[in-house]
């Protein structure tokens, strides 16, 4: 391959850094937060490569340049998790640069990362889970407290991610069949059920709270904000924290993880909660069987003439 000219800060950076981001966003339909995570990852890899001096180009990027760059991240210290999540952002990245023509070859599926150490939050028991959802938003009829109320009961009545819940549009709603239409990662949609409690609480805060704070620029957002745009995912982790600080203090992630624990512990089958949850592999679905160990004993000692 001819020489790019390309230099890890020059305006050449610039310019395929902006392209690898519209990638991310467009053809993969990543979220913002994965975008922002793997280009800050990119630029560490970039500069590695220019503290390494001799004029090397993209061009040049191989599977010691990236080994060598892992290396050093762990000797400075960085987590397994950290290592986990550049080596991911790298392997995208060179397949980005050899799909573009920047490298001949690509390193990126040679290049082994640790394994990350998966786990799961505290969940709630579903004892915890009633009286949290009994408690959100307090007694208050407020806008604050109406949509509090709703988004704890969203979350942990349909384990969607709080990301999805804040992306929620008015007739997503189908109170009919009593499901609500996702937009997931990848821009993957799906269609997943949605209890009466939901509902009503959503039904309340459109009623009541909603029409308070609506603008001319609120859209067809479902859940707002005091200043009437739509509502954001840190305000709607602080509505779950909120909330849920005097009963189990919890976050949406936890609610999410409760919702898929009860589900199992409730009989669902892992393939209906792999696509309740929106997961891509079966095997990120498969970590909740680690917090049904309960079921599975009751189960055993109902079943096995041995037990």
């Amino acid at each position: 391959m001819a020489d790019t000219g390309w230099t890890p800060f020059g305006n050449a950076s610039v310019d395929v850094l902006s392209d690898f981001e519209r990638y991310l966003r467009v053809e993969l339909g990543r979220s913002p937060h994965t975008v922002r995570a793997y280009l800050a990852d990119v630029r560490g890899l970039l500069g590695h490569l220019e503290h390494a001096g001799g004029g090397r180009t993209v061009a040049d990027l191989d599977l010691a340049t990236l080994r060598g760059w892992l290396s050093a991240l762990h000797e400075a210290g960085a987590s397994r998790a950290t290592l986990a999540r550049r080596t991911a952002a790298v392997r995208v990245f060179t397949s980005y640069l050899h799909r573009t023509g920047l490298l001949d070859t690509d390193p990126g599926p040679r290049l082994a990362g640790p394994r990350r150490r998966r786990t799961l939050p505290a969940v709630l028991d579903e004892a915890q889970a009633a009286e949290v959802c009994a408690a959100a938003g307090g007694d208050g009829e407020s806008p604050l407290a109406l949509r509090r109320r709703a988004v704890v009961e969203v979350l942990y009545g349909t384990g969607i991610r709080v990301a999805e819940l804040c992306g929620l549009d008015l007739d997503d709603v189908d109170r009919e069949r009593r499901t609500v239409r996702v937009l997931g990662k990848g821009n993957r949609e799906r269609v997943v059920p949605v209890g009466a409690p939901a509902l009503e609480a959503v039904d309340r805060w459109l009623r009541t709270g909603r029409p308070r704070w609506a603008t001319a620029a609120s859209g067809r957002a479902l859940f707002l904000g005091a200043r009437g745009g739509r509502l954001g995912v840190r305000s709607a982790r602080r509505d779950v924290h909120d909330s849920t600080e005097a009963v189990a203090r919890t976050g949406p992630h936890g609610l999410r993880h409760s919702a898929a624990t009860h589900l199992l512990n409730g009989g669902a089958d892992l393939r209906s909660v792999q696509e309740i949850l929106g997961h891509a592999s079966l095997a990120s679905t498969q970590l909740y069987t680690h917090v049904s160990v309960e079921r599975l004993t009751r189960v055993y000692h109902q079943a096995h003439p041995r037990a």
